[in-house]
């Protein structure tokens, strides 16, 4: 995408493409989700599909699987996904405008406090583990209805099935199309990374973690929106 048309009707180029931007916020979902799953219970906090998988075992009981945090989790992704939905309604036009800035803004923010309430009173209790993974879960929803707004194609920066789908179906095994093969690997290579970097700070702290996360968010957000506002009209 060399040009698009901002929703205040502007034509704006892009310097790097929005897959990069994407494909940033893809491994700081894969740092968010090894803090989760190893610190909050087994919640993964942008993956919901493991949320609905292991309510789904629970329900049968005697699993010893976790409830309440999944639970939460799920709720807080959709309520934040709605938000950024509802903020995004009237933004018809494809490209990064300021709402999408403000968004992710919000998202690195969230995060950044999470990390902080993590750093200064610790996880220990199961109601903030809980909290936390509100937290995150919140954070992670409104990462993925900005990202989705985006459309960027194979990159929804949550989840790999589809794009492992779509790698595999367009391989030479399958269609033979060859169709974003590297763009698709890549997506898997970072969400593969981020958890292995959030297990890796884990070890260290897990506020640690989740602040390179929100690094990684705001600086994201920050080249995002200097891209659109320092490029020239046409």
């Amino acid at each position: 995408m060399t040009g698009v048309v901002s929703a205040a009707g502007r034509r704006v180029r892009w310097r790097s493409t929005p897959v990069h931007l994407l494909l940033a916020l893809t491994f700081a979902t894969g740092v968010v989700d090894a803090v989760g799953y190893l610190r909050l219970d087994q919640v993964f906090a942008g993956n919901m599909t493991g949320n609905v998988v292991i309510l789904g075992m629970a329900a049968v009981g005697g699993a010893g699987l976790p409830v309440l945090g999944p639970a939460v989790a799920l709720l807080s992704f959709l309520i934040g996904a709605a938000v950024a939905g509802r903020v995004l309604r009237r933004t018809a036009a494809p490209g990064w405008n300021h709402l999408h800035t403000g968004l992710l803004a919000g998202v690195g923010l969230l995060l950044a406090t999470t990390a902080l309430g993590m750093a200064a009173t610790g996880i220990g209790t199961t109601t903030f583990r809980t909290v936390m993974a509100l937290s995150l879960a919140l954070a992670m929803g409104v990462q993925a209805a900005t990202a989705r707004h985006l459309a960027v194609k194979d990159i929804t920066t949550v989840v790999v099935t589809s794009t492992l789908t779509g790698l595999a179906a367009d391989s030479r095994l399958g269609s033979a199309r060859g169709q974003g093969a590297k763009r698709r690997i890549a997506v898997v290579v970072l969400i593969v990374a981020g958890a292995v970097a959030g297990a890796a700070l884990c070890q260290v702290h897990e506020g640690l973690a989740v602040a390179i996360a929100a690094f990684t968010v705001l600086t994201v957000t920050a080249v995002g929106h200097k891209q659109v506002h320092n490029t020239p009209h046409e």
